[in-house]
């Protein structure tokens, strides 16, 4: 199995926008996705324009032998008081390649090439996810990491760890 992760080009921006609906719709389930789906049947992303329009954003496709099996969407907008270099804004891999190591090696890579002060926030009602960033995040650091818990229910987790050492 060859695992790749590539930038996504401009003119590929409406095959990221079709994975994010997907990812979405998986993710409602969590969280009220604003107005919910628009009358065209989609959820939208308001976000998706900057990722070519401003620095210090980088999507990238997740493939498997070629095929797409996903995304990673990085950018370095805080959503914290802490500052930080580089937060996971969106991740997804498909069904298909799921607890087959993609996810975990790839973030991985992300993590290698964009090396700085991390945030990665999870929902608390979605167990695979904190299960997964937590093993990946605890492995990658050795330990060496933050976790911030919220008292509000239903408010996100959040990962903080430097990828610089």
């Amino acid at each position: 199995m060859q695992i790749t992760l590539e930038l996504v080009k401009k003119q590929e921006k409406e095959i990221l926008r079709n994975l994010l609906e997907k990812y979405l719709y998986e993710f409602s389930q969590y969280i009220d996705i604003g107005d919910g789906i628009n009358d065209l049947g989609l959820f939208g992303y308001d976000y998706l324009d900057a990722y070519w329009n401003d620095s210090g954003r980088f999507p990238y496709f997740i493939k498997v032998d070629g095929k797409l099996a996903g995304f990673a969407m990085v950018s370095n907008v805080p959503t914290t008081e802490v500052e930080i270099d580089f937060k996971m804004s969106e991740f997804f891999v498909i069904y298909q390649y799921r607890k087959t190591g993609v996810a975990g090696y790839c973030a991985k890579c992300i993590f290698d090439m964009h090396k700085g002060k991390w945030s990665i926030s999870f929902h608390p009602n979605n167990v695979a996810s904190k299960k997964f960033w937590l093993k990946i995040v605890e492995k990658y650091t050795s330990g060496n990491y933050k976790q911030i818990t919220k008292e509000q229910e239903n408010s996100p987790s959040i990962l903080l760890f430097d990828t610089k050492s």
